[in-house]
């Protein structure tokens, strides 16, 4: 064999080196690729914000899923212009990326007027008595409501109560709570829809619902006296020309 047949012979070798030196020359490009992506875009900093019903834990562990869930840049593209739907007592999420180490969740939880308890689980209802949400846990800042007669509940429909005008007034009753950042954790309605609110081990009576911006006005004043109290305060025939208060002791 001369040299020009050995030179031929060599040529294969040679293509074969080349690509292989091509081959780890991009499979090092993507190495450093992806640790560049890995590390630059690694969420560090998550905000959560308008979440109640679930903590702020919860709520990442909803977003942030699979192998790059902590990852900015896959997050960016996973949710862009769409929101996170699906979740129970939650409307939507929409989750932004505000830098590549940062995303900020804002969650949209459905309006709930309140819960009924019924056959071992709390039944959360809207403003319209819609019963949204079924649960085995409590909602803090959603009050339980009782005294209302049904004899059936089927989600995502209206709870059949005698009265329909009673949702109108536990929206009227949750709106001046909120107004006086004075929530309670029940609302009880009697046979003739008179109102009790309960905080704890106080009852407040409201009795009818006339005169409830003035009633509901005091809370703020009276109910940081009653800590550790149990008893009964009586504003039902409170106005504002005869500001009638008084407290019952329980036992």
């Amino acid at each position: 064999m001369d040299k020009q047949d050995n030179i031929i012979t060599k040529m294969p070798d040679i293509r074969l080196k080349v690509r292989i030196i091509i081959l780890l020359g991009i499979i090092n490009v993507l190495l450093m690729a992806s640790y560049f992506v890995l590390t630059h875009y690694a969420v560090k900093t998550v905000q959560v914000d308008g979440n109640k019903h679930y903590s702020a834990e919860e709520i990442k562990a909803m977003v942030m899923t699979g192998y790059l869930g902590d990852n900015s840049l896959y997050l960016s593209m996973k949710y862009k212009n769409k929101g996170i739907e699906g979740v129970p007592f939650v409307e939507t999420m929409d989750v932004m990326v505000q830098s590549n180490d940062t995303i900020r969740i804002t969650v949209y939880e459905k309006a709930l007027a309140g819960y009924v308890q019924y056959l071992g689980r709390y039944m959360y209802f809207d403003n319209e008595g819609v019963v949204v949400e079924s649960s085995k846990v409590t909602t803090k800042g959603i009050p339980q409501v009782t005294g209302l007669k049904f004899d059936h509940i089927i989600l995502h429909e209206k709870l059949p109560v005698e009265n329909d005008q009673i949702f109108q007034n536990i929206l009227t009753i949750t709106k001046l709570l909120n107004k006086y950042d004075v929530l309670c954790d029940r609302i009880q309605f009697d046979s003739s829809y008179h109102v009790m609110l309960g905080y704890g081990s106080v009852m407040v009576n409201i009795g009818a619902l006339d005169n409830l911006d003035e009633k509901l006005m005091q809370l703020p004043q009276i109910l940081p006296s009653l800590a550790g109290e149990k008893g009964t305060l009586d504003l039902q025939n409170y106005t504002a020309d005869r500001k009638s208060v008084s407290f019952e002791r329980g036992k």
